[in-house]
């Protein structure tokens, strides 16, 4: 079912309806991924699975389906929103959801993200790159991508012990324990609603910013990097400042490099093997290099003290702002 199938004639909208239409999106995608997540957890509760591997995949697989939904929507029509998207979630993540998290409480970091996810996400974007450089996203990486999405979640699976972070896991079933008490049919209940909220929720905030971008002169690549990406990573900026908030800092650091690692594997791979994403010249010169900045950035920041401090925060904040400048200037052509 292509974007075209499910769009509403969005042409015909004054230019406040289409906000609204937007806003609708937002709000949709956000309580859809949250619907998810607490479904996720609870029938994943409800098997008795380890709560470290809940929280470094169940919990970034979940809060990453906006970006699923949103990619999968706009591959065929929209290849610039799909990819943009992809890119601009991964730099938000980073720069913005830590970074406000980080600027309401301190961050604490457990050395398992310093020693094995986070090297793991730099190596997964540099291979990400390597992709871009090498002409695109096709079927073929996008086997690749998701066979290796498989391959980390086995390695997951198999070397989450309890004993492996036994603070990560009581932190995560003090935060989520009215989560996890969630009978198995209301799990599921709420999996199959937000499913739907997502898929609706995608359509809206896809045909909404495209006709916005094509009123304005704003290319579709970036809408994609900025006004969706921001859109479909507010359920990471959600959970974060919920974890926050429950002195519960280490989650939302988890989630935020498994949603990264997921959005590249997962989404990237089912993308460019369902319909494949080209690559433009300006994306190797400025979000690419953007992405693995951060990323490299990321294991520095984590590894200063084990914690992400209010200044680191507001930093990664600053330089997020910069790098969507930076980007939007260039998509006008005052740089390339």
């Amino acid at each position: 079912m292509t974007l075209a199938l499910l769009s509403l004639p969005y042409t015909d909208f004054p230019l406040w309806a289409l906000l609204a239409v937007m806003l609708v999106g937002f709000v949709t995608l956000t309580f859809g991924g949250d619907w998810l997540t607490r479904g996720a957890v609870a029938i994943s509760s409800n098997l008795k699975i380890n709560p470290v591997v809940i929280g470094l995949t169940v919990v970034s697989i979940a809060t990453s389906m906006p970006e699923m939904a949103t990619s999968l929507m706009a591959a065929q029509d929209n290849p610039g929103i799909a990819l943009g998207n992809i890119l601009g979630s991964n730099i938000a993540n980073i720069g913005l959801i830590l970074g406000i998290a980080a600027m309401i409480a301190p961050l604490k970091i457990n050395l398992r993200l310093i020693r094995r996810e986070v090297p793991i996400l730099i190596l997964v974007t540099l291979l990400f790159a390597v992709f871009a450089l090498g002409g695109g996203f096709h079927r073929f990486e996008g086997m690749v991508l998701l066979a290796l999405s498989v391959a980390y979640l086995v390695y997951m699976v198999r070397g989450a012990k309890q004993q492996d972070s036994q603070s990560v896991t009581d932190e995560f079933a003090e935060g989520a324990g009215r989560v996890m008490q969630k009978p198995t049919g209301v799990a599921l209940l709420m999996i199959a609603l937000s499913t739907a909220a997502l898929a609706f929720g995608a359509n809206l905030l896809v045909g909404s910013s495209v006709e916005i971008a094509t009123r304005m002169g704003v290319s579709e690549l970036f809408i994609g990097l900025s006004i969706v990406a921001i859109g479909t990573s507010l359920p990471e900026l959600a959970a974060s400042i919920s974890a926050v908030r429950a002195g519960h800092g280490d989650l939302c650091a988890g989630n935020i490099v498994g949603s990264n690692l997921f959005n590249m594997l997962l989404i990237g791979g089912g993308v460019s093997a369902f319909a494949g994403m080209d690559v433009r010249n300006e994306l190797l010169l400025i979000e690419f290099p953007a992405l693995v900045l951060l990323s490299v950035l990321l294991l520095w920041i984590f590894k200063s003290g084990h914690i992400v401090s209010r200044r680191e925060g507001a930093f990664l904040v600053l330089l997020y702002l910069a790098i969507l400048s930076i980007s939007g200037l260039s998509q006008f052509g005052y740089f390339f």
